[in-house]
Parts: structure tokens; C-alpha cells; sequence
């Protein structure tokens, strides 16, 4: 122990002052230390057991090297004490956060759980979900043809007739009488099933000669169609279009004919419809396609968002018109290079949107029933707590991350992508979706169905994004965002957006 000199003032017995030096012994600071220490080791382990060890292991693991805590926000964000919406990462991107964080895990797995829907026709094992459809007397349905059904079971309406003949393919008459999912060649129902497919009709088939002297061919045998159909063939040939019939309906010709064959030797096909439906198109019109010949329509008002090319057919879309027909018709088959310019699609392939729409049906409608149940059971199942805790976007400084979740149309599972407030526009959007499934070296479902003409190399190329969950009809022809702004304001209103890409 060391010494050190105190000096003191006393005083004699006359009352005089005198100062008195005199040593006292010196403390030692150091011996303090090991209390100190201990004082904070215990403040150390009483803020950390306030912790949820198990959510927050990677904010414990960094406590020593990181001078703010984090906290988690109540908007899908990450608000750091004081209030900022801030997050300081110093060992790991907003992304890689983000990919942790908002994977939470689905309750179930559908490859060892697939979905059990009653009462199909076949199983698909190609399909991106797992699909049951055999009888299974241990097992609930989670969905079944008809009605009624056991609770818990949705019930499906599937038929491709027109709802002018059969008024329950009416979605909004379906729903009334109790169908939870509506499947129908109407591209506004739940799980459309159209006449189209690559696989059933050779679109691209190449064009032959046109040897027969009628300018058209007809095969009508409905003569009794709620719509003008008739009176349009009757009308045509009023103006000396030549007609070979060879339907029940006005028969001049032997219908003992294999059709595609006889419909290659005509410049014109009457592709006449029972019904004037939006989205009933059938085999009239598809085998006219195949055929190389050029459809004179009577039916569906948007016939067009069906046609190959703009130019590609004519259309009778009231009994007036029957006569301005008649007069392209004739145009057409005396000038050979306009015909021909009607049928350059064969030459150099359809449009991108008839690729999107037929590309569609490259996924048979069972699967698309599969994939759109599963989809539901997990909509459902992201409104739980677990699901809503999810940040979904990250705030470092002046620039947010957001997490948006991609998959291809007519498939199930979903892909991450990553967009900074930096540059949040629907270009980057579009370029973020192209550099992940290039990464992923994805081939597009229609690959294999695509007549070889039109598969095209390995680059892909992006149709349409859009969110998740729209009907074929609103993907394909209405939805649209306008512009960056509106795109911005949905991914802040839609945490953990989904979306679905058509690939062309």
C-alpha cells in the first residue's frame, strides 16, 4: 500500500495556529474493478433474457458489435428505436433479411399432402402441384363436380356448352345456385376451359392449294342456333357467294368428308357459332386456323381477341354486314397478294397475344384446378398472424427493398423478387422478373406443346405481369397498372405482393 502527506491545521495551548503534516496510507482504485465488471454482466443478462431468443438469434449473435437495437414494426417494415423506419445491417443486405424473415414456412406441403378433387377425368403427374383425383374413401374432397357437397368440399361447374343454351355456365347464375369454382370457356370464370391447345390443332399446318371453285365451305347442322347463323349463310349466298354446304343445314354437298382435308381446298370458312357469346369460340374457328383458310365468323362480339393476326378473318357481326362481307370475300379471292397478305401469320407466326391465349391450355384445365385450389388454401392461410408479421419490405437510410413474389402462369410455386425505392418503376419490374428466371434457367410451360416453328430459342421474353389472382380475361385484356405511380401505390397497399408472368 502506498503512503501519501496530509497536511492538517491544529492549534497550540496559547490558541496559536500551527499546521501538522502527517501520512496516511493510499487507496488503490483497481481493487473497485471486479465490482464494476460484476455490475455489468448482471445489466448485460437482464437486458438479454428480455429477448425472444428464438426470433431474434441473429440480433443476439451481433449484440457486441452493433451499437443500436432493432426492433420489429407494426407496417410490415422495420422501425428502429426512436421511431425511424430505419434498418442498419452491417453484416447482411436488405435482401438477404428479407429472404430470412419473410420465410415463414406453409402449414402444408402439397407434393406429400396434393390436393383431392372428385370426380375428374385423369391425373396429371406433369402438373407443378400435387393433384389426387382417384377415389379416396379416408379423405375428404377439397373440392368435387356438381352439386350439393358436404361441407368443407367446393363444388365445380365444368362444361364448355354456351350459357345461351345452358343458363347455369352463366357465372353469375352458377355462383347464385351454389358453385364455389366455375370452369367454362368464358376466360372471366375461375379455371377456364377453352377449345384452343396447341397440342389438339396443328395452327401452323402449312397452307395448300385452294382447288375448289365455291369460295367457302359450311358445316352447320344445328339448324335450329338461337343466334342469325343461318340467315347469314342464306344471305351470302343471296349475293352470289358460292356455298358448298355440307352440315344438315342448306346440305349441296356429300358431309361424308373428313372436314380439316375438305376445308384446305377453300379460301373462306364459314365459322358460324350456335351463340353470339364473349369467349365461345370453338373447333369452327380453330380447324379454319389449321386449315389455312381465311374464317368468315358469326358469333362471340370479341372474336378478335381470338384471331392470330388483326387481318387474319372476316366478321358478321349483325345480318347488315352480311353484304360488306360478301364484298371483301370477293376482293380477297381475286387478289391474290391481299389473300395472301391476310394469311402471312402462317409465314411468320401468330401474334403475341393469340400465343399467350393459346398457351394457356399447354396446362391441362385439371392442373389449372389444382394449382387455383391450392393458391386458395394458402391465401387463406397468409391471413394468420404468423403470415402478417412478415416485414415484407426493409428501410436502410433513404432507400427501401421491397420483397415481391413472381410465378409463371400455370405454375405454382413462387419465385422472390427484390425492387428498391431507387428505382421502383414497371421497366425495372419487368427486368428484375427476366434476370431471375434467366438465373434459374426456367423454361416456359408452353415449351413442350408449341409447334417447333414457334418455340423459339432460350431467351425469354415477358407478355404480361400482373397480380395474382385476376381472371385470364382481366390478365390478358383489361388489368393494366397506370404507370409507375399506380404500381408503387399497390406494392405499399399489397405487402409480399404476388404476381404472375406469361412468358411468350
Amino acid at each position: 500500500m502506498g503512503l501519501v502527506s496530509r497536511t492538517t491545521t491544529t492549534t497550540t495551548q496559547e490558541g496559536l495556529p500551527v499546521s501538522v503534516s502527517t501520512t496516511v496510507p493510499k487507496k488503490k482504485w483497481s481493487n473497485l474493478m471486479p465490482l464494476f465488471v460484476a455490475l455489468v454482466v448482471i445489466a448485460e443478462i437482464a437486458f438479454l433474457g428480455r429477448l425472444d431468443m428464438a426470433k431474434n438469434a441473429a440480433t443476439v449473435a451481433d449484440l457486441f458489435y452493433r451499437s443500436r437495437a432493432v426492433v420489429e414494426g407494426d407496417d410490415f417494415g422495420l422501425e428502429m428505436v426512436g421511431g425511424d423506419k430505419n434498418l442498419e445491417l452491417e453484416s447482411e443486405s436488405c435482401e438477404e433479411w428479407l429472404g430470412r424473415e419473410d420465410a415463414v414456412p406453409y402449414s402444408r406441403n402439397f407434393t406429400k399432402e396434393p390436393v383431392f378433387v372428385s370426380g375428374a377425368e385423369q391425373e396429371w403427374k406433369s402438373c407443378s402441384v400435387g393433384c389426387k383425383f382417384r377415389f379416396n374413401g379416408d379423405r375428404k374432397p377439397e373440392a368435387a363436380f356438381s352439386l350439393p357437397q358436404q361441407a368443407g368440399t367446393a363444388s365445380i361447374l365444368k362444361s364448355m356448352e354456351s350459357a345461351q343454351y345452358y343458363a347455369e355456365n352463366n357465372i353469375a347464375m352458377a355462383r347464385r345456385r351454389g358453385y364455389h369454382i366455375v370452369m367454362t370457356t368464358s376466360l372471366s370464370s375461375d379455371v377456364p376451359v377453352g377449345y384452343f391447345s396447341w397440342a389438339e390443332y396443328d395452327i401452323m399446318a402449312p397452307i395448300k392449294p385452294k382447288t375448289e371453285k365455291a369460295l367457302a365451305a359450311a358445316f352447320i347442322s344445328n339448324c335450329g342456333a338461337r343466334n342469325f347463323r343461318l340467315q347469314a349463310l342464306e344471305a351470302l349466298e343471296k349475293t352470289n357467294i358460292s356455298i358448298d354446304s355440307y352440315g344438315s343445314c342448306h346440305r349441296n354437298r356429300d358431309g361424308r368428308v373428313d372436314k380439316l382435308e375438305a376445308l384446305t381446298r377453300y379460301k373462306f370458312s364459314l365459322a358460324f357459332e350456335n351463340s353470339n357469346e364473349e369467349d365461345y369460340v370453338t373447333e369452327k374457328f380453330f380447324q379454319s386456323l389449321v386449315a389455312g383458310t381465311i374464317p368468315v365468323v358469326v358469333g362471340p362480339p370479341n372474336i378478335q381477341d381470338f384471331a392470330p393476326s388483326p387481318g387474319s378473318f372476316l366478321y358478321i357481326k349483325e345480318l347488315e354486314d352480311v353484304e360488306s362481307v360478301a364484298k371483301s370475300m370477293r376482293y380477297l379471292a381475286e387478289n391474290p397478294e391481299a389473300y395472301n397478305q391476310s394469311l402471312r401469320w402462317k409465314y411468320e407466326g401468330p401474334s403475341d397475344s393469340f400465343k399467350a391465349l393459346v398457351d394457356m391450355a399447354a396446362v391441362h384445365s385439371s392442373c389449372r384446378l389444382c394449382i387455383h385450389l391450392a393458391s386458395k388454401s394458402r391465401e387463406k392461410e397468409e391471413k394468420s398472424p404468423d403470415f402478417k408479421r412478415r416485414p415484407c419490405k426493409c428501410t436502410r437510410g433513404s432507400e427501401t427493398v421491397y420483397h415481391i413474389y413472381v410465378r409463371e402462369r400455370g405454375t405454382f410455386e413462387m419465385e422472390s423478387i427484390y425492387l428498391r425505392s431507387s428505382n421502383l418503376t414497371l421497366e425495372s419490374f419487368k427486368t428484375a422478373v427476366l434476370t431471375k428466371f434467366t438465373s434459374l434457367n426456367h423454361v416456359p410451360v408452353w415449351k413442350p406443346e408449341r409447334p417447333e416453328i414457334l418455340k423459339g430459342g432460350d431467351e425469354l421474353k415477358v407478355y404480361k405481369i400482373y397480380p395474382a389472382g385476376l381472371t385470364q380475361r382481366q390478365a390478358l385484356y383489361t388489368f393494366k397498372f397506370n404507370g409507375d405511380v399506380d404500381f408503387r401505390s399497390h406494392l405499399e397497399s399489397n405487402p409480399c405482393a404476388k404476381f404472375e408472368v406469361v412468358f411468350v
